[in-house]
């Protein structure tokens, strides 16, 4: 199956390549097009819908290369498979229309709602037991906890992945290291359809980020992002459900970038008393512009926090091998050690607001005050 797997990289980005100059003049011919405004960076029309392209060159390799490796699959991992199609394509749909459209966000939020629940319902795909770090036994979780946590969590992450979309090339960037880090594990894991998906996707990806890195081409809209963003919800969790050794903070840890980013927005909101979902321009991305960092530059620096993130992701996996549980509580607590300490150093909250900063400098302090003059 490695060998099919790698096949439809290659498969994926090809199809890539050759469908993403045509969706571009698609969207250009049904008016989905992005139009500059204050929040946005690019300064002339571009046209959206390239996600699309992503979508299609995922869903025609991974159709070529399933009858060679249906033999190999499992009942579970066909049902996998069909979930993933389905909620996926369904989702595609309701970013292609809010390309072209602009649909509003409680329309939006309805149908990711209702793509969840098909994946869970139609397709019985749900988070039926947790591994919480530090302790030796899986808790199993009853039906009314595990279907709602599953689509909340596929809901989540599939947002997460939107609110990072303001550069060329960032969110399908980051999607791709989080989706090559879920590669590594699973190969590491033994998994080999979670392992032909990533490989899929992540030929999908490449190829179109010919077109998408800066200066972009054309832009991956909500069918991107929204696409990806799904994509990475059912890999990075439910895709490992029947894995005994992945611990509950593993999935966190991969869209480490997207979720960080999504709560220091949250926080900021709130402190500054600003309805959550109002849109602003305090994300990571645009704290780095502010900052001097060039538009390429900026969307560098993030895919190498996203690197960071995926590497811890490995580790803490890895140590669940062998039962290390101080390997989790170290890669957490280095975690949010330089989360909050980037997110103070780049305002992600405000520029007045850096409680650990001013606690350093305290300390760092602390010893000259003391001495006074002798």
């Amino acid at each position: 199956m490695l060998m099919m797997s790698i096949i439809g990289l290659v498969l994926s980005l090809g199809l890539a390549l050759l469908l993403t100059p045509q969706v571009k003049k698609f969207a250009f011919k049904v008016g989905a097009i992005d139009v500059p405004n204050a929040r946005k960076v690019h300064t002339r029309v571009m046209p959206r819908l390239g996600g699309l392209g992503i979508y299609l060159a995922f869903i025609i390799a991974l159709f070529l290369v399933l009858p060679f490796v249906y033999p190999d699959l499992s009942l579970r991992d066909t049902n996998f498979i069909k979930a993933f199609v389905v909620g996926g394509s369904m989702i595609v749909l309701i970013g292609a229309l809010d390309d072209r459209f602009e649909l509003s966000a409680k329309v939006k939020l309805l149908g990711q709602i209702m793509a969840a629940c098909v994946v869970v319902f139609g397709f019985d795909i749900s988070v039926d037991f947790v591994n919480i770090p530090f302790q030796d036994n899986f808790k199993y979780l009853e039906s009314w906890i595990s279907i709602p946590l599953t689509i909340f969590w596929i809901v989540g992450v599939t947002n997460a992945i939107n609110l990072i979309d303001g550069l060329d090339g960032l969110a399908a960037g980051v999607s791709a290291i989080a989706i090559g880090t879920i590669l590594v594990m699973s190969l590491l894991m033994g998994n080999m359809m979670i392992a032909l998906l990533c490989m899929v996707l992540l030929g999908a990806i490449i190829g179109f980020l010919f077109f998408n890195f800066h200066p972009a081409k054309i832009f991956m809209g909500d069918s991107g992002s929204l696409f990806l963003g799904f994509c990475l919800a059912m890999l990075s969790l439910l895709g490992f459900k029947q894995v005994a050794i992945v611990s509950f903070m593993t999935p966190l840890i991969i869209i480490g970038v997207p979720l960080s980013d999504t709560f220091f927005a949250i926080i900021r909101r709130w402190v500054h008393k600003k309805p959550i979902f109002a849109p602003d321009k305090g994300h990571l991305h645009h704290c780095l512009r502010q900052l001097g960092f060039s538009h390429r530059q900026s969307v560098l620096i993030i895919y190498s926090i996203a690197a960071f993130f995926g590497v811890l992701a490995v580790i803490q996996s890895s140590a669940a091998f062998y039962d290390a549980n101080w390997v989790t509580f170290v890669v957490i607590c280095i975690m949010m050690f330089f989360m909050q300490i980037g997110a103070e150093v780049i305002g992600l909250v405000g520029l007045t607001k850096k409680p650990l900063l001013s606690l350093l400098s305290r300390l760092k302090l602390k010893p000259h005050t003391e001495r006074g003059p002798k």
